[in-house]
């Protein structure tokens, strides 16, 4: 498997500084990841009622479904929720806000 190299100028530039790049692309690749999970765990439970095989027969067959092969396959070659997350933040198609925390100390009045 090929590794696609990251320009870290680009990546730099799309943020405030490197490290906040980065934890943005992060977050984006594991709202990504979960995204491909269900679809694929949805796709695998559609299959599962058409043929009426369980993860039990499943275990016992040696003789892998062809349905679920080519599922299997087709996620296997989209690109990875990263690769996917670190393009969004370089060209930047993301929108982030801070969160903002309220200093428990801060003196609440209504002066």
């Amino acid at each position: 498997m090929a590794i696609k190299t990251v320009d870290i100028e680009k990546i730099s530039n799309s943020a405030a500084n490197i490290y906040e790049a980065i934890t943005i692309a992060s977050k984006r690749a594991r709202q990504l990841h979960t995204e491909m999970r269900i679809e694929f765990e949805q796709r695998k439970a559609t299959l599962e009622q058409i043929t009426g095989v369980t993860e039990t027969e499943e275990e016992v067959e040696t003789a892998a479904n062809p349905d679920q092969l080519k599922i299997s396959l087709e996620f296997e070659t989209r690109p990875k929720p990263t690769e996917v997350a670190m393009q969004e933040t370089t060209d930047r198609k993301l929108d982030w806000r801070y969160k903002v925390v309220e200093d428990p100390a801060a003196p609440k009045g209504d002066a």
